[in-house]
């Protein structure tokens, strides 16, 4: 079972991860775009789902380092962070997940109203730290997260193009 695993497990376990926690952000920022290029509204009942699964990869790359690379030595942990502060990064990356899980449900969305949108920005903010903590955490071969960065930025460009034709409607009328 171990061999699909390479010579650190523990490596390619935390790499996989937290690939697929970034690879779920991104597909969770897909469906708005998809949705309005292709109009096919039901997507957008996916788009929760997808941040749900992008924190549950989140918190096992999480928990991949706690466990298996610093086996909970605390003081280790304490001494690794500002040695690496790609784990800073990564740490404050699933932090700012946190809010958006506890107020991913409809009840907290009616509770919350325009804060709750204000909030669910944050969802623009991740992925970049997120990819950020990726390049950091790497010595050579970039590739991976630039791939990752064009998504995120044509994803973003995306968002702006449509906001800025719905600007110009709401402005010309």
């Amino acid at each position: 079972m171990n061999e699909n695993l390479g010579v650190n497990p523990v490596e390619t376990l935390t790499h996989e991860t937290g690939q697929w926690a970034l690879r779920f952000l991104l597909i969770g920022l897909c469906v708005t775009p998809l949705r309005r290029l292709l109009k096919i509204n039901w997507l957008i009942k996916l788009r929760r789902m997808f941040g749900l699964f992008a924190f549950f990869y989140a918190v096992l790359h999480f928990m991949t380092y706690i466990w298996f690379d610093q086996f909970f030595d605390w003081n280790e942990i304490l001494i690794d962070i500002p040695k690496r502060p790609f784990i800073t990064i990564g740490f404050v990356s699933l932090v700012l997940l946190i809010p958006l899980v506890l107020t991913s449900t409809n009840a907290m969305q009616r509770r919350l109203k325009k804060k709750w949108l204000k909030l669910h920005k944050l969802v623009y903010v991740i992925p970049m730290l997120v990819v950020i903590h990726f390049i950091w955490s790497l010595k050579a071969d970039y590739s991976e997260p630039l791939i990752y960065t064009f998504i995120f930025l044509a994803l973003m460009l995306s968002r702006a193009v449509y906001d800025r034709k719905i600007f110009n409607r709401k402005k010309a009328s």
